[in-house]
């Protein structure tokens, strides 16, 4: 028994001489997966925070798998992502003075998570002065196919608060047709449009979320504004001064041709693309105190197109004139019947455009998102927009030359 164990012990070193040594295998070590690391704001024990606040989580190594948000009665309230992610946005303004918990939880491919929470303070009722904002969307319409999604402000928002205020309005369509906000240049109105005419049926909701939202140094956002409409059918409007005659399309077809009398020499109709804003059946133009004004006249079936005064309405004054002369103050003169079965025809939101006018139409008078090409319209945007965001080419959409071609006035015009 000695004997072999000193055999078996010797044989290691009579190998020895001629091979390396040999070490036993490492273990590999084990694989360490780490969680995600992730952050909130509002940080934790903020106060004072706005009542437009928002959730953003900022991950690094997973994805925010769920966001949860209470108040201080343990009310929870609804919370929605924006579409890249960067926020959950309560669907609802915060209340002043309370206090909310926010609890988010991130995920990594490998099942680990971390879940944060934050808790934080609104600020009391600001006491600075708001920034009125008047959406002109209402709720339960049925609206034309170039109706653009228009918020206005008083006062104008300065180009340094735009993008803040853009990030707080909200529009969704369906079925999907994405589209892109443009700055009038004086900020007094923002304009949403898809690049081509919303499709009749299509169903728009907006929210321009901005109750108390911080703008600029010394403005506060004042309301949150909602509304859900949808879009009718096509109907558009072509009025041409070198005829005189008004052209009426519905769905691409003309169904009435329409003499007109538009304005004289020294009160021109503008030339561009317009919108139906309003439908009176009765109202009366008071125009004292204005420049080319100085009349008070009752009239029927009119349409709004400006903010400066421009309608579409029954004119049986000058019935003899239209289709031969122009004798208005700028607005668009028909007879009584044919403004009465326009009124029939037409919706707010219903495209007009006119050409051949002694003057363009000023950006701003009026809904005047149409009235640029689509790349001019982008650059008036506060925030980037995706660059395959463009109009449809001209063989799949037909009205695609009416949406991206900015008026021109022609070259001469007749005067009354």
């Amino acid at each position: 028994m000695a004997l072999v164990a000193v055999t078996v012990a010797a044989t290691p070193l009579l190998l020895g001489g001629c091979t390396a040594e040999r070490k036993p295998a490492a273990r590999p070590a084990e694989r360490v997966v780490p969680s995600p690391e992730l952050t909130l704001t509002p940080a934790d024990l903020s106060r004072n925070v706005p009542l437009s606040a928002e959730v953003l989580p900022l991950v690094t190594g997973g994805k925010i798998t769920a966001v949860r948000l209470v108040d201080d009665t343990g009310t929870v309230v609804r919370v929605e992502p924006r579409e890249d992610g960067s926020a959950w946005v309560p669907t609802a303004p915060l209340r002043p003075q309370h206090t909310y918990t926010a609890t988010v939880t991130a995920a990594a491919d490998s099942g680990r998570t971390t879940t944060r929470t934050t808790t934080f303070t609104t600020m009391p009722t600001s006491t600075r002065p708001q920034v009125t904002s008047t959406l002109y969307f209402a709720d339960k319409q049925t609206y034309g196919t170039a109706m653009p999604v228009t918020i206005g402000f008083d006062p104008p928002i300065a180009r340094a608060a735009r993008a803040d205020v853009q990030r707080r309005l909200f529009v969704t369509t369906n079925p999907p047709q994405p589209g892109a906000w443009s700055w009038v240049d004086d900020g007094s109105q923002v304009y949403y449009r898809a690049p081509d005419f919303w499709r009749p049926g299509t169903t728009i909701s907006v929210r321009a979320g901005l109750e108390g939202l911080p703008i600029g140094g010394n403005h506060i956002g004042d309301a949150d504004r909602t509304a859900t409409s949808r879009i009718g059918r096509q109907v558009a409007l072509e009025v041409d001064n070198a005829t005189k005659q008004m052209r009426v399309l519905r769905d691409g077809k003309l169904i009435r041709k329409i003499p007109v009398s538009l304005g004289k020499r020294s009160t021109p109709t503008s030339s561009g693309k317009m919108v139906i804003m309003e439908k009176h059946r009765r109202t009366t133009f008071d125009t004292r105190g204005e420049p080319n004004g100085g009349y008070v006249v009752n009239v029927a079936d009119a349409q709004r197109l400006t903010w400066g005064g421009e309608f579409i309405h029954g004119a049986p004054w000058s019935v003899s004139d239209q289709g031969h002369r122009n004798v208005s103050h700028g607005c668009t003169n028909i007879s009584a019947a044919n403004a009465d079965w326009l009124m029939g025809v037409t919706q707010v939101g219903d495209l007009v455009t006119v050409t051949g006018t002694e003057v363009r139409l000023e950006s701003g008078n009026g809904w005047t998102a149409w009235n640029t090409s689509w790349g001019q319209f982008v650059k008036g945007s506060a925030l980037p927009v995706p660059a395959d965001l463009r109009p449809a080419p001209a063989s799949a959409s037909p009205a695609r030359a009416v949406a991206d071609a900015a008026p021109t006035p022609g070259p001469s015009a007749s005067a009354g």
